[in-house]
């Protein structure tokens, strides 16, 4: 699975990267922002995003609106430290399908990883 990961902090990338490297992930391509991540998501085509919220140039939630405005699918997780209810509520409205708080845990990530996949692939009621 491809994944993009979008956080002006690379210690925070590199933290995702050993997290998904655990998972068995290794097809990963990073931006610092939402404008490279933008390109990104044009040029790598990825099958996920874990996406950060408080970046510069172009924040999170931008992003995605700009992403789901131009008809990418590609789900998407929010890795934020941004944990109030208004904002999880926010993100989900703006076309984030899944929300992670920063810090987290192999774990924490593993599960939100399924969820967000099994969500996409569960047949439509």
């Amino acid at each position: 699975m491809k994944i993009l990961l979008v956080d002006d902090s690379r210690t925070i990338r590199n933290i995702q990267k050993n997290i998904l490297a655990k998972l068995g992930h290794t097809e990963i391509d990073e931006a610092p922002d939402g404008v490279e991540g933008v390109a990104k998501v044009r040029e790598f085509s990825p099958d996920l995003i874990l996406l950060d919220w408080n970046m510069p140039n172009m924040d999170g939630l931008t992003f995605l609106k700009t992403i789901r405005a131009d008809g990418v699918t590609t789900p998407v997780i929010m890795c934020t430290t941004e944990a109030e209810k208004s904002r999880v509520i926010t993100a989900i409205q703006a076309g984030a399908n899944n929300y992670v708080v920063k810090p987290f845990s192999t774990e924490t990530m593993a599960d939100k990883i399924e969820q967000t996949m099994r969500k996409l692939t569960a047949p439509a009621p």
